[in-house]
Order: C-alpha cells, then sequence, then structure tokens
C-alpha cells in the first residue's frame, strides 16, 4: 500500500491525547472555582485536594512523553485518559443530576461535553492497537 503523506495513527493519537489533557486540566482549574475536595469529601480541603493534583499532572505530562515515544505504553495511557474523561463526565452528570449546583455553567457544562466526546474519539483510537 502506498503512504499517501497523512498522518500516522500515532500522531492522531498524540494530538487527541494533548487536547483531552487540556480539557481535562482545564476541566480542573474549574473545579478549584468550584470546591470540588467539598463535592467529593477530599481530605485536607484545598491542600488536599492541590496536593493529589501533583501525582495527576505528572501522570498526565508523563502519558504524553509515552504516547510520544509510540511504544506499547502509548497507546495504555491513551486508554487510562480516554476511561478517566468518560469516568469524569459520567461522575459529574451523576451529581448534576441529584441537583447539585457545581459546574453548571454553560462553559463547565462545555468543558465536561467536550470530555466525553474526546475521550470517546481517544478510547477508539486507542483501543485496535491492542487487537
Amino acid at each position: 500500500m502506498q503512504d499517501t503523506g497523512g498522518p500516522k495513527i500515532s500522531e492522531l493519537l498524540l494530538w487527541i491525547y494533548i487536547v483531552n489533557a487540556t480539557l481535562l486540566v482545564n476541566h480542573e482549574i474549574d473545579a478549584v472555582y468550584w470546591k470540588e475536595w467539598d463535592l467529593f469529601n477530599i481530605k485536607g480541603g484545598m491542600t488536599g485536594f492541590l496536593v493529589l493534583h501533583l501525582f495527576l499532572v505528572f501522570v498526565i505530562i508523563g502519558g504524553l512523553v509515552l504516547v510520544l515515544r509510540s511504544g506499547f505504553w502509548g497507546p495504555v495511557m491513551s486508554l487510562v485518559m480516554g476511561a478517566v474523561g468518560v469516568f469524569t463526565f459520567s461522575i459529574h452528570a451523576y451529581y448534576l443530576k441529584k441537583g447539585r449546583p457545581e459546574f453548571k455553567t454553560p462553559l463547565s457544562l462545555g468543558i465536561l461535553v467536550s470530555i466525553l466526546v474526546v475521550s470517546s474519539v481517544q478510547l477508539a483510537m486507542a483501543f485496535p492497537s491492542f487487537i
């Protein structure tokens, strides 16, 4: 088969990872405004929330490096990020359905819906790497 010069799946996976990471990090910035530590009863309040996010941001950036290297762990991290995105949307949808006031602004909802869409695409792109 002749190379058409289009982007390779690994390059597309890299860009979808970057888009999803950007959305998730922006959601976490939004989460500070909504005091998400209260919503999820995170011990230590804002301090506990920030300590948790030191680890999470490290994992997100480390995952990006793994996707960039295009080895076995890149698609694994893409699956993890996709699953995290679907979970993020789902848990917030659950709390919104319960009537919680957090994340009801158009921008907050737009970020959450975008996370679901991008995460679904990311999962669909990463999963065939294991077949």
